[in-house]
C-alpha cells in the first residue's frame, strides 16, 4: 500500500454523509489512520493522524493539518477533540485496543469507526478469494469485542452503492471485471497482501464464459449491497 492509493481511494459522497451523521455536531474533529485524506469532513476544524510518511505525501492541497503518528500514542492532551474518527483502519493497528482507549482518552465523544466485520460471510469475492476470509479472521477486530473495548456502541450496516467511487475490497461488487486490474486489487490491503493469481486466473474464465452471469448476474440489478461494512459509534 502506498504510491497511487490516493487516485483510487477517494470518499463515496453516501458513506461520508453516513460518517458525518454520526459525529453529530462535534467541531473540533481528530481522524486516526487518516491516510490521504478521504471522508475527513468540511467545515470542522480537523486535524488528522498517521503514521506512514508516503500516506502522508499523497494528501492533497488543503487537507487537514496531520501529524506524523501511531494510534497507539496520539500526542494530544486528554479531551483535545471533540469527536475522533476511524475509517477502514483498525485492522492495521498493531494493538486496537490501545488504539481505541488513546480515541476515548483525547475525545470527549462520539468515537465514529468505518469497519468490516470479520463474521460477514457469503459475498461471491471470498469464493475467489478465499484467503480474504482467512486474514479478516486474523486481522478484523470482531463487532462485539470493538463495542466492549469503546464502552458500548451502536453499531450500523453500511451497504456500498452500486457505483461507489472509493476503491476498497468489496466497492466493485457489482463491476466483476475490475478485479482483474492489478491497479484495482493494489488499492486494497486484502488484496493487496494476498495471493491472488488463482482467484484472478478462475474470476477471467468464469466472466468469459458466463459461470459468473449465471451464477451472480442477478446482482447486476441491485443499487447497493451489504458486504459487512459497519458504523460503529460510541457516545
Amino acid at each position: 500500500m502506498g504510491g497511487g492509493y490516493a487516485r483510487r481511494r477517494r470518499a463515496d459522497p453516501r458513506i461520508a454523509a453516513r460518517i458525518e451523521a454520526a459525529l453529530g455536531g462535534a467541531r473540533r474533529v481528530l481522524n486516526v489512520g487518516a491516510g490521504a485524506g478521504s471522508y475527513e469532513p468540511a467545515g470542522r476544524d480537523v486535524t488528522a493522524v498517521e503514521p506512514s510518511a508516503t500516506m502522508i505525501a499523497q494528501r492533497p492541497e488543503g487537507a487537514a493539518p496531520c501529524v506524523q503518528a501511531f494510534a497507539e500514542a496520539l500526542p494530544f492532551e486528554d479531551g483535545a477533540f471533540d469527536a475522533a474518527m476511524a475509517v477502514l483502519t483498525v485492522h492495521h493497528w498493531s494493538d486496537p485496543a490501545k488504539g481505541l482507549a488513546e480515541m476515548r482518552r483525547v475525545a470527549t465523544r462520539p468515537l465514529v469507526l468505518l469497519t468490516a466485520d470479520p463474521a460477514f460471510r457469503g459475498h461471491w469475492l471470498h469464493e475467489y478469494f478465499p484467503e480474504l476470509v482467512a486474514l479478516d479472521d486474523r486481522v478484523m477486530p470482531p463487532l462485539d469485542w470493538l463495542g466492549h473495548a469503546l464502552g458500548g456502541a451502536r453499531i450500523e450496516a453500511v451497504p456500498v452503492p452500486h457505483d461507489c467511487i472509493d476503491g476498497f475490497l468489496h466497492a466493485n461488487w457489482r463491476r466483476p471485471e475490475a478485479y482483474l486490474d492489478p491497479a484495482v486489487r493494489a488499492a486494497s490491503s486484502g488484496l493487496a497482501t494476498t495471493d491472488t493469481a488463482e482467484g484472478v486466473e478462475r474470476l477471467a474464465r468464469d466472466l468469459s464464459n458466463g459461470t459468473w452471469e449465471r451464477r451472480f448476474g442477478h446482482l447486476r440489478s441491485r443499487a447497493e449491497l451489504d458486504c459487512g461494512y459497519r458504523l460503529v459509534v460510541a457516545g
